[in-house]
């Protein structure tokens, strides 16, 4: 009982001679909020909005006051006290610290989801303005040409009752006047002379080389501009060097929005399929912050409060997402003149090994789907654990989402997604292609053999479903159903018998079935029996003749 008055005692006095400190810290005076003794489970310091840091998330507050710390130089106060008070504000200053990571993610996650500006070739073009050579430096009364104003008599002084007029026909003033006349005269024109007669070689020099580097200036930006209109050229060709180049420009200028957090976009346009080919690198992931910050463990200890694995991993995702989108805003607003046909894009994670964490395969359609993206205000909720809402909920990855994006669960347990396609050669296999690149070149291979009226029914990583219609007489008349697949087992008879169902379903008249491999031979057997003489099949090599003969490129239907 001795024991805890004296105890208590020293409290009074530690909370007397800190000024409120501990009564700030604790939300109490039992020491800490709601009761709770110093040091229990559960007891979470860090509000950096508390009169302790003197204003919200500031980590340098005042250091603690003689005689609340050992050596401090108060007798009564009972050491352990003090160093209680020592580590609790240590504490405080360490979730200070954490918050403070928190508040800058928070910012990110805001200015990555402002749109970005187009940067198309009308943007970056220059303007020359010619700068005129300065006459002189002000005040310099030597080489300015004289003025009537500073030749005229002056005011008479001593009869402020004389009207104007009365003055003017003063003899005395009209002689003024007419001496004055001719002192002007005389100066402008010795001023003109000996300007004439000997020009100042320092000023002719200056005069020179202002001329030159005028004419060096307008002969810069005209070269500029001829350079860029050089580029627009192939780039409406689309040439690959041009396109990329353009791509890259975009990319660069939306990174250089968040310079506190590089970014890196690399660009890969293939002509084959009028697509681009995307890869970003994504931050690391101690980027988030681990913590929610730190608390006072039983035994006086300070204990890190480490924040849920899916808060973490869902901050990330919001993170990256972000990225992806400004990335494929990006691209879109530089691409005025609809040269792409789609934009896949790939999120890695470059360490210690590349892992996929994001894949995006969107067409022309889908991409302008990401251009409004309005920013988003983080509200934090007490009763919800993390920092922000469910990243499920969050609208960058429901816009991905929507794109048809594959994102990976778990970034922090590094579960990579496969993706999309490889920026590799600019015509690359058709088993390399993405589905939206699969789909364009199917849709020219036929539209360019005769089909018109194209329309997509089913598209997926294997091939797609498709309808089409022929005009009479040309190679493929009457109504159509495709069936396009890159898969590599062979395509076998219960595949060629759906076809057929198919073909009755559309009301069509014939049915092809395209693929990469082969065929079995019951497929093959089918094909020639009566019921199913309207479906034709056209095996790898028939893929290759077709690419050849209206793309004119030699496809290459494997992998190497």
């Amino acid at each position: 009982m001795q024991d805890s008055t004296k105890r208590q005692s020293a409290l009074d006095n530690a909370f007397a001679l800190r000024g409120g400190f501990l009564a700030s810290m604790f939300n109490g005076p039992s020491g800490v909020a709601g009761g709770a003794e110093p040091g229990a489970p559960g007891a979470v310091f860090g509000d950096p909005t508390t009169e302790f840091f003197g204003g919200a998330g500031r980590p340098d507050g005042p250091t603690v006051p003689a005689g609340a710390v050992p050596g401090g130089g108060s007798p009564d106060l009972d050491p352990a006290v003090a160093e209680l008070g020592r580590v609790a504000e240590q504490t405080h200053r360490r979730t200070a610290t954490v918050r403070a990571e928190q508040q800058r993610l928070a910012d990110l996650l805001g200015r990555l989801a402002l749109p970005v500006s187009a940067m198309d070739f009308e943007s970056q073009l220059r303007s020359y303005e010619p700068r005129p050579y300065p006459d002189g430096p002000p005040g310099a009364e030597a080489e300015r040409e004289p003025r009537w104003e500073d030749f005229v008599p002056p005011e008479r002084t001593g009869e402020p009752d004389a009207a104007p007029t009365r003055r003017l026909l003063d003899s005395g003033y009209q002689r003024e006047l007419a001496q004055a006349r001719l002192a002007h005269q005389r100066a402008l024109r010795r001023f003109r002379t000996e300007r004439a007669a000997a020009p100042d070689p320092a000023e002719a020099a200056a005069r020179l080389a202002h001329e030159q580097a005028e004419q060096a200036r307008a002969r810069a930006v005209q070269e500029y501009n001829d350079s860029l209109e050089e580029c627009r050229r192939a780039y409406r060709e689309a040439e690959p060097a041009a396109v990329e180049s353009l791509l890259e420009r975009a990319l660069a200028a939306a990174e250089a929005a968040t310079p506190d957090l590089p970014a890196t976009c690399r660009a890969v346009f293939r002509p084959l399929t009028r697509t681009a080919v995307l890869d970003l690198d994504l931050p690391p992931l101690e980027l988030v912050p681990s913590l929610e910050g730190y608390r006072l463990s039983g035994d006086g200890e300070i204990t890190p409060v480490p924040r849920p694995g899916a808060d973490r991993a869902a901050d990330y995702l919001r993170l990256v997402s972000r990225l992806a989108l400004r990335a494929l805003q990006a691209v879109d607003a530089v691409d005025t003149d609809d040269i792409l046909a789609g934009v896949v894009l790939n999120g890695w994670l470059r360490e210690p090994g590349a892992t996929c964490l994001l894949t995006v395969d969107a067409d022309r359609d889908a991409l302008a789907r990401t251009r409004l993206l309005p920013a988003v205000e983080f509200v934090e909720e007490e009763a919800e654990p993390g920092v922000y809402a469910a990243a499920e909920q969050d609208e960058a990855l429901v816009q991905l989402r929507e794109l048809g994006a594959a994102v990976s669960p778990d970034p922090y347990a590094r579960a990579a997604v496969r993706p999309s396609a490889v920026a590799g050669a600019a015509v690359p296999a058709v088993t390399d292609l993405s589905c939206g690149e699969f789909a364009v070149l199917v849709r020219e291979l036929f539209t360019r053999g005769g089909l018109s009226d194209w329309s997509v029914r089913l598209r997926g990583r294997s091939g797609l479903v498709a309808t089409g219609s022929g005009a009479p007489g040309s190679a493929l008349p009457g109504r159509w159903v495709i069936c396009a697949s890159r898969r590599p087992d062979e395509v076998g008879a219960p595949e060629v018998r759906t076809l057929a169902e198919a073909v009755e379903e559309e009301s069509a008249g014939n049915g092809l079935w395209l693929t990469t491999g082969g065929f079995t031979e019951e497929a093959l057997d089918l094909v020639d029996t009566e019921p199913y003489r309207r479906i034709h099949l056209a095996d790898g090599a028939g893929f290759r003749a077709l690419a050849e003969t209206h793309l004119g490129l030699p496809l290459s239907v494997t992998a190497p």
